[in-house]
């Protein structure tokens, strides 16, 4: 299918690259959408996160240059990327347990890690309810946070901005203010390549913001996805939403927001909705 034709054409990128800088907007434009969705795609399809992918590439490579070649480290260093011997040894010995230097001895064993190759699996074990609506722009108020260009870097930082907003009383607040559809509390992410990454946390109102930020969502069609539980359930559905419902959808990720709409922001037991902006797919 085309849709996994891009991605292995992402791979086959990331491959001829690997000992220059990765331009995560390349592998957006190869896979027909944003570098933050290429990178979560990848991650739940890969169930590793895209850097982590790209550092057991690039210190596979390495393992046979200093072992079957004989480079120096610090020439080694040099071809992936790494500005001193420190920093490369640092990553070399996460991938693969042990000092680059301790490959001068005979009988060490390295770790290879291949190449991905993406294919279609259909599972179907378990239903997905959906629906698709297209809404007309909307406007929220609240607070946010920017987003690092590698997402695993932000399941801290989100988290963290929830919990401070909670004990400060800002939730609260924003609670109160929501008086326009979707009514619930918003996790919205804005990761185009256009501007700044940021994460908000909002509600849909028209009320005066008043020292709290404001963005206007564009207008757009997403797939709609009900689900209920808890923090780890929705990264769960939002998994299986990639895996399982959009390669064989007929859609592909459109240019919004990703939208998370808590009905009930009970930790324990939320009730949510999870809105991926998407386009039917060309062909």
């Amino acid at each position: 299918m085309e849709w996994i034709e891009r991605l292995n054409d992402a791979i086959s990128y990331i491959e001829e690259h690997l000992t220059e800088e990765i331009d995560m907007n390349q592998l957006g434009r190869i896979a027909c959408c944003s570098s933050y969705h290429f990178q979560r795609m990848f991650t739940y399809m890969a169930g590793v996160p895209l850097s982590e992918y790209i550092r057991r590439r690039k210190m596979s490579l390495a393992a046979v240059d200093l072992q079957g070649r004989g480079m120096k480290i610090i020439d080694v260093a040099g071809k992936y990327g790494y500005s001193s011997p420190t920093a490369f040894n640092r990553a070399f010995q996460s991938v693969h347990g042990i000092a680059p230097s301790s490959l001068k001895k005979e009988g060490v064993s390295v770790k290879s890690f291949p190449p991905i190759t993406f294919k279609i699996t259909v599972k179907g074990v378990e239903e997905m309810n959906y629906r698709i609506e297209t809404k007309e722009a909307f406007r929220i108020v609240g607070v946010s946070v920017p987003l690092d260009k590698d997402i695993e870097k932000n399941f801290a930082v989100i988290p963290a901005k929830w919990g401070e907003i909670a004990a400060n009383g800002t939730l609260q607040r924003l609670t109160g203010m929501m008086d326009t559809q979707p009514m619930g509390v918003l996790g919205i992410s804005t990761c185009n390549d256009t501007e700044p990454w940021r994460y908000y946390i909002a509600v849909s109102s028209s009320q005066a913001a008043d020292g709290l930020e404001e963005y206007t969502v564009p207008a757009a069609t997403w797939a709609v996805f009900p689900g209920s539980g808890t923090n780890q359930s929705i990264q769960e559905l939002e998994r299986r939403i990639v895996t399982e419902w959009l390669p064989t959808s007929g859609y592909e990720y459109g240019n919004a927001p990703d939208v998370e709409v808590y009905l009930n922001p009970d930790p324990a037991n939320a009730q949510y909705e999870v809105w991926i902006p998407v386009v039917k797919r060309q062909g």
